[in-house]
């Protein structure tokens, strides 16, 4: 059992709750005037900080959403409203990926930037990774936060970090056995293609002595067809974490699996809402996540929609931690889901179909409009020397799963991209003379 702060991991839930209100007002009165953005918002909602007495008051404050900071950036450019501080204070500028949308920039200073290592020492700790684990961190450095927190958690726990950016995949495959790496940290999706890549070149991938998987950036190794192919070709175990650039590291995955992934609430106050009517949902229901951030007082989020659907469990979990639990990780993005015939699909339950499937390598789903009405196409890449054959099944499988039958073809092999950061496999095109959509 590894800890990162049992003393907070293990509060019982009435100390928790004082522990937030505590930092949630300290916060909020320090943002009050110093920050223009949360400032101006509040003003207008007519709330203030002394407004603000239990954590259910929380709910008295506006909800903010990605466009607002977004198009904060492209009214007040090149940097925004949402600094608490003068620009002399930052240490720090990433940005988000842009898959979504206009890329955001998020800004750290010190304190929040050993903040961003402590959410990761979480991450890395759920993981049982310790001092005397080597870390390589299969990412390349850019702009994109991704795995540049991961770095100060390694220094957080003391394990030995080992940086791959630069590297192709066979290169990495090679530095993570002569290094003898004990964890990898990169996508669910760049996992399966580091595999992938080994069994192109003959290399033997369990002469790398590892024994987990930390993954980020896409809820892949939340799905249970993911996790389980990732775990059987690293023979390591797979762990999920969640998180944004503009929100921080907020959860991740214990030993305790399938347990769902801890919201680390001595840093975060989570609510779960219904996307269409912003009413609060029940624990064991599932809604949008609105996070809150406590540690972040130069770039905050607060009652920041992240258009992720989660369930809460606040049942203690057999680890010790007293945290709550997203059931099944990010379950998918309220945003995302599509109707297909008559049918809610979403990307995730796709994607945990076909990769029960062991031969498929890559695939790609398009939904498309025809004659008014929408189908879906897959293409799937099989292993070499897979039976063509093994299409009908695939087709099969989805269509006693989903209710309908998708339109399922094989494509040549590396046909379809691959990807390191986030994949992009979901495709719709309404129009067949419009552009997809992501």
């Amino acid at each position: 059992m590894t800890y990162f702060d049992e003393a907070t991991e293990t509060l019982p839930r009435e100390q928790l709750d004082a522990l937030q209100l505590n930092k949630l007002q300290m916060m909020i009165s320090h943002l009050w005037e110093k920050n223009r953005f949360y400032t101006e918002k509040w003003k207008a909602a007519g709330v203030q900080p002394s407004d603000i007495h239990s954590l259910g008051d929380l709910a008295r404050l506006p909800l903010t959403r990605k466009t607002d900071l977004t198009n904060d950036q492209a009214t007040h450019g090149p940097f925004g409203t949402n600094l608490t501080y003068p620009l002399e204070a930052y240490v720090r500028m990433h940005q988000t990926s842009g898959t979504t949308g206009t890329p955001l920039k998020v800004f750290d200073t010190i304190e929040s930037w050993d903040w961003w290592g402590r959410c990761w020492g979480h991450v890395l700790a759920g993981a049982g990774v310790t001092a005397s684990d080597r870390v390589f961190l299969a990412f390349a450095f850019g702009p994109f936060i991704g795995f540049w927190a991961a770095v100060e958690g390694a220094r957080k726990i003391g394990a030995l970090m080992i940086p791959g950016g630069g590297r192709d995949s066979q290169q990495r495959l090679e530095m993570m056995r002569a290094a003898g790496a004990t964890v990898l940290c990169c996508t669910p999706s760049y996992a399966l293609r580091m595999v992938e890549i080994a069994h192109e070149i003959g290399f033997d991938i369990r002469s790398i002595p590892l024994k987990a998987t930390v993954h980020a950036g896409e809820p892949g190794a939340s799905v249970p067809a993911v996790k389980q192919r990732i775990e059987s070709s690293w023979a390591a175990k797979c762990f999920d974490h969640a998180g944004a650039s503009e929100v921080g590291a907020h959860s991740f995955e214990c030993h305790v699996q399938p347990g769902g992934t801890h919201l680390i609430e001595s840093e975060y106050i989570a609510e779960v809402l219904n996307p269409l009517t912003g009413e609060a949902v029940l624990p064991g229901d599932r809604g949008e996540l609105v996070i809150t951030n406590l540690g972040r007082w130069g770039f905050p989020v607060i009652r920041y929609c992240t258009g992720d659907l989660v369930q809460v469990n606040l049942d203690r979990c057999q680890c010790g931690r007293t945290l709550l639990r997203f059931e099944g990780g990010v379950l998918g993005r309220a945003d995302d889901m599509v109707t297909v015939r008559g049918v809610n699909v979403f990307p995730g339950g796709i994607e945990n179909i076909i990769r029960s499937f062991t031969e498929v390598d890559e695939f790609r789903v398009t939904v498309n409009k025809v004659k008014q009405m929408d189908e879906m196409d897959i293409e799937v890449e099989l292993c070499a020397g897979t039976d063509p054959e093994l299409v009908h099944a695939i087709v099969s499988k989805l269509d006693s799963m989903l209710g309908f039958r998708p339109r399922v073809k094989q494509v040549l092999h590396n046909a379809l991209p691959r990807f390191e950061m986030k994949a992009k496999r979901f495709y719709v095109k309404l129009d067949p003379d419009l552009p997809d959509i992501v």
